[in-house]
């Protein structure tokens, strides 16, 4: 029997298995380190101190991780529907035009908790919007949605250039970007929930963003595991002939997964531009769309495993970040190669590890079973 069809119990999938690709892509990271001439446990600990050692390093970690909840949750929806949702990172370039737009139109008249919501529902439709294409060529052609939407990450990218050097820009401006939000058009900090825990945020632009992420993550475990929709969209992810069995619409659920996958990928635009900059820039996006596949991998699909990946990889960010400051041989491409082993480990390389504790496993289950039916080794007698 293939190893990949035994079952294993969740601590170890869902825990020791994260736990042992995470320590490989530290050992191979620490190699990486000690090669070029630096000490990999003095590394290890000035990039912990950098994320979590300040009120403001653990600001940044979390706005980082912000970025990477939503876009980890928007690829962990199409993977239970057995879709694979490679765009969205131009799903969340479309998303900050929506909430631009949104701020933009409000923020001379209304306070930030009125605007707020009108933005979230603009990101999510432009985000939506821009998956909706993909997924119908899916559905009725055949296309694959990952070809398509890669390409659309291409073509969302060149758009918002377009928009913001033609469309957009501030007259008279050189640089290719909206006019900052006015203060009704722009999320606060969270600088009380930081002073909770006696911490100063300091100008870490951590704010009301990772609230809504943290309801969102809420919202798709209701959806996935506690909904009609989620049901059809996991037997689908399961079997597409057992879904056809049961009279589930392929068309239907793959067009409506790809919708909510493309709108949770477009909320991500709150952080950095209502949240950060406080105006639409180019490239704000930053890769957090392809770090959200690792994300949702790491974190097994499920909402409480994307937001713990997704706070890892805000301590990658932010700790390779003053990591590269502190040592100077370690470079900001060296902090890129050690988040590429993550990813390698967490994505890629998932799976390494499982045929050995399969074996183990069932070793282990097979001696104590034998153990309690009182079983005789070969060769013993009883006197």
């Amino acid at each position: 029997m293939s190893t990949a069809s035994v079952s294993l119990p969740n601590w170890i999938t869902y825990a020791l298995l994260p736990f042992l690709n995470l320590l490989m892509a530290l050992l191979i990271s620490g190699l990486v380190v000690w090669v070029i001439g630096e000490n990999p446990i003095e590394a290890l600990v000035l990039m912990v101190q950098g994320a979590l050692g300040s009120g403001y390093g653990i600001g940044m970690t979390l706005f980082f991780a912000t970025n990477f909840i939503f876009t980890g949750l928007s690829v962990a929806v199409a993977i239970h529907a057995g879709l694979f949702n490679i765009g969205s990172e131009g799903q969340a370039y479309l998303g900050g035009l929506g909430a631009a737009l949104v701020a933009l139109a409000f923020d001379h008249y209304v306070p930030w908790y009125v605007t707020m919501p009108f933005a979230v529902i603009g990101a999510a439709i432009f985000g939506a919007a821009w998956a909706l294409i993909p997924a119908w060529l899916q559905a009725k052609r055949g296309s694959h949605v990952v070809i398509t939407t890669i390409m659309f990450n291409f073509i969302g990218a060149a758009l918002m250039v377009y928009l913001l050097v033609n469309v957009l820009i501030v007259p008279g401006k050189m640089a290719p970007e909206t006019r900052t939000f006015l203060e009704g058009g722009q999320l606060p900090k969270l600088d009380w929930l930081m002073a909770l825990f006696g911490l100063k945020l300091g100008p870490a632009p951590f704010n009301v963003s990772f609230l809504i992420a943290l309801v969102m993550c809420v919202a798709v475990w209701v959806l996935i595991w506690r909904s009609k929709l989620g049901f059809e969209m996991r037997t689908l992810g399961k079997s597409r002939s057992a879904a056809d069995y049961a009279g589930i619409s392929y068309v239907k659920i793959v067009i409506v997964t790809m919708l909510i996958s493309g709108g949770l990928a477009g909320m991500m635009a709150l952080n950095p531009v209502m949240g950060a900059s406080g105006r639409l820039q180019v490239e704000f996006v930053a890769g957090a769309g392809f770090v959200g596949i690792a994300v949702s991998l790491m974190g097994r699909n499920h909402p409480f495993g994307i937001v713990l990946a997704a706070i890892l990889f805000g301590i990658l960010y932010q700790g390779g970040a003053e990591l590269s400051f502190d040592m100077p041989n370690i470079t900001r491409d060296m902090i890129v190669v050690i988040q590429g082993l993550v990813i390698l480990f967490a994505g890629a390389l998932e799976f390494m590890f499982r045929p050995a504790i399969v074996v183990l496993y069932q070793s282990i289950g097979r001696s104590m079973t034998r153990s309690r039916a009182g079983t005789v080794p070969a060769g013993g007698t009883h006197g």
